[in-house]
């Protein structure tokens, strides 16, 4: 039977800041993380690596309604949910990011016009208004340019951007609403982008579980969950990239998943910069909704997030090269050496896996609007 601890050994564990209980006691955890947040153990980190600390998302914004009222961002919602900025006018921005799906599409990898299927998973929106670079090779550095991928990209919204604006004047409630957001009737895409980009600002995480730990709600968290935080943020070294508010730390990594030379491969950020040392890094997703997103990698080939902690548990360094395949073929990925194996027993992967559900906040799931079609 396990030992249970005796309030005053907890006590003075907590006041002293001893460390001879066991970082496995569920007790002397829960005392150690009702501390200040300044006072946590300090996380496993990497030397060099630029981190922040976890921190809390903002409380429930009461101007909410009133922001997505704005004219800008009345019309971006409606251009994002409407298909006729596809050409087939089939496909919408709403297709792959579905407010019922936490912003994504669930599928292995993006789907539209004609039934073409992408090649890579699609990201979720959530908080996408506070990223640095967007798509999994950081191709897009604004929200706006990150919109006009998508409407002209021949196996997703496949749209001509200089139709755009004549298709979209036929509709004279649209003309309206431009008017009302841009002072004018005159449609551009630029002004599309701009607007569709304003709108996806306002997408953004609800509290979850974790928040209000951070809060002070120290019933928020079950024992296996903060077990599963401090493994987080120690031996299971997550913190290396998924760290601060958003849990990412807005960077590139190869994981060991580039499949290179066979039947998935995607060189990733290379493909964007031609950097050699690029091959096989992919942006760092956040980790904020975790649970609603899946399946997930770059490729959307894994579906079950136990087996994916089992993965990074094991190193992940199955396939870096020989020294006479680097010397042949200078585009041999290298995994990124932050990963090492970490030896997780069967209960700290639970635990971690707990962590993941603590993460992923209720949805909110927003009502597709009716479109202007007069």
């Amino acid at each position: 039977m396990k030992r249970t601890l005796s309030i005053f050994t907890i006590l003075i564990a907590f006041f002293t800041g001893s460390s001879f209980l066991s970082e496995t006691d569920p007790s002397y955890l829960r005392v150690l993380y009702q501390k200040p947040i300044s006072e946590w153990p300090k996380p496993d980190i990497d030397s060099g690596i630029i981190w922040a600390e976890f921190k809390s998302l903002p409380g429930t914004d009461t101007s909410y309604f009133s922001l997505i009222a704005q004219p800008k961002v009345k019309l971006g919602k409606f251009l994002f949910f409407d298909p006729i900025l596809s050409n087939s006018n089939q496909i919408s921005c709403s297709s792959c990011h579905d407010p019922h799906n936490s912003w994504g599409d669930g599928r292995r990898v993006s789907l539209g016009t004609d039934h073409l299927e992408g090649t890579r998973n699609t990201p979720s929106l959530l908080n996408i208004g506070y990223r640095k670079s967007f798509f999994w090779d950081g191709k897009a550095l604004t929200l706006e340019e990150q919109a006009t991928f998508p409407i002209q990209a021949h196996h997703e919204m496949d749209m001509k951007s200089s139709q755009l604006g004549p298709k979209l004047s036929a509709i004279k409630a649209y003309k309206k609403l431009f008017k009302e957001a841009y002072g004018t009737e005159e449609i551009t895409t630029q002004k599309i982008v701009h607007a569709i980009a304003e709108f996806q600002r306002t997408i953004t995480s609800r509290k979850s579980r974790f928040d209000k730990f951070l809060d002070g709600d120290f019933k928020a968290l079950t024992d296996q969950e903060i077990f599963g935080m401090h493994l987080f943020r120690t031996k299971a070294r997550c913190m290396n990239c998924h760290n601060g508010q958003y849990l990412t730390d807005e960077s590139f990594h190869n994981i060991g998943l580039t499949y290179y030379k066979r039947k998935y491969q995607d060189l990733g950020r290379y493909e964007i910069t031609h950097n050699p040392n690029d091959v096989g890094r992919f942006k760092t997703p956040s980790l904020r909704d975790v649970m609603h997103n899946a399946p997930w990698m770059h490729n959307g080939l894994f579906n079950d997030i136990t087996g994916i902690v089992n993965i990074y548990n094991s190193g992940m360094h199955m396939i870096d090269p020989t020294p006479e395949q680097a010397a042949k073929d200078s585009l041999f990925p290298f995994t990124d050496p932050i990963l090492r194996k970490l030896n997780l027993t069967k209960d700290e992967i639970a635990a971690v896996v707990a962590f993941m559900d603590a993460i992923s906040a209720t949805q909110y799931k927003m009502s597709r609007p009716e479109l202007p079609r007069d």
